[in-house]
């Protein structure tokens, strides 16, 4: 591996961490502040787990990876564009946004082992709240808060990656 290569990896992954961090600060503000019921962190841990402190710990290492696979997501974009920049991070982040509200969290119940459907109800192994779609069923404020951080996420990494 290259020199230079080794630096852009380290580059992303260090990028991407900050990225993650400031995404999951909007959306972790958002619920303490009651705009929104989605920790991202606790729907990842519970596809692994129903106990609910396993869950948590379970889900922010995976919501962590994710992040730094994400970032290397948007850098593969950006550098197929030929370009970055935060405002074009911040559209990007956006459309990631978008699609996760509109066409994952609608699907989600049909997905995850512990969540209901909006058409069966809770069971006994199924006792998660489906987000519904745009995740509304979180509060009306979660596609704000969302679009947001995912936004701010993507203006992190526009600004700081490095294109060749």
């Amino acid at each position: 591996m290259t020199n230079e290569l080794s630096i852009a990896i380290l580059h992303v992954l260090l990028w991407g961490l900050v990225a993650t961090a400031a995404l999951s600060a909007v959306l972790f503000t958002s619920q303490r502040l009651g705009y929104s019921r989605l920790s991202l962190p606790f729907l990842v841990g519970t596809l692994f787990t129903g106990q609910r402190s396993a869950a948590n710990v379970a889900g922010l290492v995976f919501y962590l990876l994710g992040g730094w696979l994400f970032a290397f997501v948007y850098y593969f974009i950006f550098a197929a564009l030929h370009r970055a920049g935060w405002l074009l991070g911040a559209a990007v982040g956006s459309v990631h946004a978008l699609v996760l509200l509109a066409m994952l969290f609608p699907l989600l119940p049909h997905l995850h082992p512990r969540m209901a459907t909006e058409y069966d109800g809770p069971t006994y192994r199924r006792r998660l709240q489906p987000p519904g779609f745009l995740g509304l069923n979180y509060g009306y404020r979660t596609p704000l808060a969302t679009i947001l951080g995912h936004a701010l996420y993507g203006a992190i990494l526009g600004a700081t990656l490095f294109i060749p």
